[in-house]
Parts: structure tokens; C-alpha cells; sequence
């Protein structure tokens, strides 16, 4: 029997793991439900701090993310973590799962985890990481940790989720000024220097001192360099004080407001290019109808503003 949407949206505000479970996964697989849901759920949203924290693989940020939830726990805070991974070539589920991620906090009934697979998206993000962040925002979780896939020249979408991103780097990965390419020094809110006990630390941060000094501030905000080694659960206190110093800041000077105007006018953009996509091409011959337009164009026929001109006044939408 197919649970209503009401007692549904009631569980999830609840906070039943089982709940939400299965919203991620309606919401994941597009299912038709989970739009509904959404809706329901939409007005108790709002509350919720989302932290991205990218970086290049190998950095250590599930390590650290581990470590920030439990720092958030400690302080009696409900904690939600969004952990996207590669997708498997076989299953085209998350190759590393959340049972194998933090492992200690099982059980814990203030922390829900969640690993979702990329499923081929660029950006570094889920194509449903944003609407998990409102289901788990939703649910009560008050700090939202997403850990992106890695960062690479577009890996950078995080900035546009997030209120707080954290660019994790770490000392010994070879060229580190290369490493601290692909836009992340417009990204980083504030910058993480993990495995700080290697050799090379001291060097890499100066680099990135150096580089951040030619970077102009963002309504007064400098990026911090924080120093962490987060296998040994050090400086995890100074990270969470300079997230809170840097929410304090730009909730002050209301570009936190601004930044979530822009957030809602590229999804509602994106909803309505994914409405008039499903319009047009709907059905069960969208594709072929799509096909048989895109050859006509190819061999010259007709012309691509002809086509999508008709293509809009066979469905109505022109």
C-alpha cells in the first residue's frame, strides 16, 4: 500500500531515517511522488546551513567531513551529510557507499548519511544533491555537510549550492600551485590545509598566502587558511570557528540572502528549460521525433531556428 504524501512529508519532518530513505531515493530516481513530497515539505525549509567541501582526490574529505559532523554532534547539533561519489559502471549506484563512510556514527539518531552517485553529472554534484539538501533540511538537520566527487576545471558547481565552501588541499601531491588551479581560488571561502603534519606544509601554505593576496575580498571577507590534520581530529575546533565567523559575516552583510536569490533564480530557470524540454519532446516518440528533426537540419533541409520554431508550435508552448 502506497503510504499518503501527508503521513509521508510527516515522518520525514520527524526525522524517520526509513522516511527520508526512501524520499532520496524517490528523488533520485525521478519518481513522480517526489515532486509532490517537495511541495509539501518546501514551507518547513530555510533553516539549514549547507557546507560544500571540494578538493582534489586523495586530500582527505570524507575524513574531514567525518570529523565536522562529529564536532557539530558534540555541540547538540542535527547533522546531515550528502557524500557524492563516482557511479559504478555496473550498477550505476555510488561505488563508495555510506556504510562504509563513517562507520562510528551508526546509530546515531541526530546524523543522517547519504552517498549519491554522480550517474555522469559534471559539476562534482549529484543532479539531486540540491533537492536531498531540502529533504534533509526539511528533516530537521541544521548543518548539511556535501562532499563533492573531486575538483577539476568544471568540478566548481558546489559554489552555487552552498552557503560555505571549503577547498580541502594537502601537501605532497606534486605541482601544488597546479593543484590550486580550476577556479578554486574564486570558490574557497575559506581554504583548508589538511594533513598539515607532512612535509612541504609550510611551503604550500605561504603559496597559497600568496596566491589568496591577490585575490580580492569579497565584502570585506579574506579566505582563511586553516590548518587541519583530521586523521588526529586536529583543528577540526578552528575549522567549525571559522565557518561560524564567516556565516556571521555574510548573514550581517546579506549576501547570504542575495547568494540564495541566485541559487532559486538558476533552479527555477533550470525547472522551466526541463518542463519545456519534457513538453516538446514528451511521449514516446520525442526521440525519434527529435532525431528525424536534428537529420532534416543536417543534410541542410531546413534550418536549426526553423526546427525549433516548429518543433515549439507542434506542442503549443509557441
Amino acid at each position: 500500500m502506497t503510504l499518503p504524501i501527508e503521513t509521508w512529508a510527516e515522518q520525514v519532518c520527524a526525522g524517520e531515517v526509513r522516511a527520508i530513505s526512501r524520499a532520496i531515493t524517490a528523488i533520485e530516481n525521478h519518481a513522480p511522488e517526489a515532486e509532490a513530497l517537495l511541495q509539501r515539505l518546501f514551507a518547513k525549509t530555510g533553516a539549514a546551513y549547507l557546507t560544500g567541501v571540494t578538493g582534489a582526490p586523495g586530500t582527505g574529505k570524507s575524513t574531514l567531513v567525518d570529523r565536522l559532523a562529529a564536532y557539530y554532534r558534540k555541540q547538540d547539533e542535527q547533522v546531515g551529510v550528502i557524500a557524492v561519489d563516482p557511479t559504478s559502471p555496473y550498477t550505476g549506484g555510488a561505488i563508495l557507499g555510506d556504510r562504509i563512510r563513517m562507520q562510528s556514527h551508526a546509530g546515531d539518531a541526530g546524523m543522517f548519511i547519504r552517498s549519491m552517485a554522480t550517474r555522469g553529472f559534471m559539476g562534482g554534484l549529484a543532479r539531486a544533491t540540491a533537492e536531498v539538501a531540502l529533504l534533509l533540511d526539511a528533516a530537521g538537520k541544521r548543518q548539511v555537510l556535501i562532499e563533492t566527487v573531486g575538483v577539476g576545471q568544471d568540478e566548481v558547481d558546489i559554489v552555487r549550492l552552498a552557503d560555505c565552501v571549503l577547498v580541502v588541499l594537502v601537501p605532497g601531491l606534486g605541482d601544488d600551485i597546479q593543484n590550486m588551479k580550476a577556479g578554486l581560488m574564486e570558490i574557497g571561502d575559506i581554504f583548508v590545509l589538511n594533513k598539515a603534519d607532512r612535509e612541504g606544509a609550510e611551503r604550500l601554505e605561504q603559496q597559497l598566502m600568496a596566491m589568496l593576496s591577490l585575490v580580492m575580498p569579497r565584502d570585506g571577507w579574506h579566505p582563511p587558511v586553516v590548518r587541519t590534520v583530521a586523521s588526529e581530529n586536529k583543528g577540526i575546533d578552528a575549522l567549525a570557528a571559522a565557518i561560524g565567523k564567516f556565516r556571521g559575516h555574510f548573514e550581517k552583510s546579506g549576501e547570504r540572502e542575495r547568494k540564495h536569490v541566485e541559487h532559486w533564480k538558476r533552479r527555477l530557470l533550470g525547472m522551466i528549460e526541463s518542463r519545456l524540454v519534457e513538453r516538446v519532446l514528451g511521449g514516446t516518440d520525442g526521440e525519434a521525433r527529435l532525431t528525424e528533426m536534428a537529420r532534416v537540419v543536417a543534410e541542410r533541409r531546413k534550418d536549426p531556428f526553423t526546427a525549433v520554431s516548429e518543433m515549439l508550435a507542434k506542442s503549443g508552448v509557441a
